[in-house]
């Protein structure tokens, strides 16, 4: 490995950034850079090569029109950027790397040999592409042209300068765009379903390691002191990082606007918790986003969890919860009123097969009955 794509590496592994890349087409040789020197674990999450046909469409939940182009690319790295925020600790930066290529192969191609590079973070969406002059280098050498393209790109989005110029001839000009997004932006983007989630890291601890989530999720409108201390009791109860979630999207009613989900992530700021914005309104699919995730929810929405008429039937609901627990998740209950009486854990007929996945929070350790709507109710009158 040449020297300075050594120390690019060592700088990349040392950026607090984790990435997902998909890709296909070429750049094998950057795979190697970046797992041969020590630290890969700090950067890469997940590495997929869908190569044939079938595995990008299943990819891209469609048939490309064309499988090495602009779109496709931006479209691989929006969906590795997302895996990326499911899959990345709490507190870190991620990046979604899409790359695709028509190289050089045993056989003459009739069209160009080129790729597409493209990197999403949660601030731009930048794309190149690079066209070779054919028949002027072998595979090999293609391939690491475009390794190097590739590594170089993953620097940029980590924030590192690159330490070397790859060996292109004056007339292979790489065209670029980038796309860079604001808060709003984004935030609409989770309510449109191009994002799965927004991470708002209020957290004073920016050395935590657990892989786990503490997730409490809610309206929080408003947010109150019951909710962190219900926090506070379930982080003492259990390992891993705090955070607060708010789905923008509701089961029932519309989605939240932009400027309202902005005035809730707002109270938390001098919280030192992490608030997540999702666009998942249903516990089993949050447990497909969190995965390995104690959820803390309130007996009253444990009750609703195990309602096989939210599901279809008892089967239904089993095979589902079944699933959130085959991901690793656990449940914290703590008590609540129900129809005027303080329901626990205990007082919940849970199927034999879940039990151990639901958590009491004890009584003597958090019991408080007010709840946002009287507090909005009381604030109204």
């Amino acid at each position: 490995m040449d020297i300075r794509v050594r120390a690019l590496v060592e700088a990349i592994h040392s950026s607090h950034t984790q990435a997902v890349i998909f890709l296909a087409g070429g750049a094998s040789q950057a795979l190697g850079w970046l797992m041969s020197v020590p630290g890969a674990s700090n950067t890469i999450l997940e590495v997929l090569i869908p190569y044939s046909k079938t595995s990008m469409i299943q990819l891209l939940g469609k048939i490309p029109i064309q499988y090495s182009s602009q779109e496709t690319v931006e479209e691989m790295a929006i969906l590795a950027y997302n895996r990326a925020l499911k899959l990345s600790r709490p507190g870190l930066t991620v990046v979604g790397v899409g790359f695709t290529g028509t190289l050089a192969s045993a056989r003459p191609k009739f069209g160009d040999h080129r790729f597409y590079l493209s990197t999403r973070t949660c601030e731009r969406l930048w794309t190149s592409r690079i066209t070779l002059i054919k028949g002027m280098r072998t595979r090999e050498e293609e391939d690491r042209i475009s390794s190097h393209f590739l590594l170089k790109a993953i620097a940029d989005a980590c924030k590192v300068s690159p330490t070397f110029t790859s060996d292109l001839h004056e007339s292979e000009v790489p065209t670029e765009s980038e796309k860079h997004f604001d808060e709003e932006q984004e935030l609409q983007q989770i309510i449109d379903g191009k994002l799965w989630m927004k991470v708002y890291d209020f957290s004073s601890d920016k050395n935590a390691t657990s892989e786990r989530r503490i997730i409490l999720s809610g309206s929080f409108n408003p947010l109150h002191d019951g909710h962190l201390r219900l926090m506070d009791i379930a982080s003492s109860l259990c390992e891993g990082v705090p955070c607060f979630e708010i789905s923008a999207i509701n089961a029932d009613k519309p989605p939240l606007e932009v400027a309202e989900i902005k005035r809730r992530v707002e109270q938390f700021k001098e919280t030192g918790k992490t608030v997540i914005i999702s666009n998942q309104p249903y516990f089993f699919k949050k447990a497909e986003l969190f995965p390995g995730s104690a959820f803390v929810i309130g007996a009253d929405t444990a009750i609703r969890l195990i309602n096989p008429k939210y599901y279809g039937d008892y089967h239904k609901m089993l095979e589902i919860l079944l699933g959130c627990k085959s991901s690793g998740c656990l449940f914290l209950v703590g008590g609540r009123m129900v129809d005027g009486v303080f329901k626990v854990l205990d007082d919940l007929d849970i199927p034999e097969e879940l039990k151990d996945m639901f958590i009491s929070i004890p009584e003597e350790k958090f019991r408080i009955d007010i709840s946002s709507t009287e507090i909005r109710k009381n604030r109204d009158l």
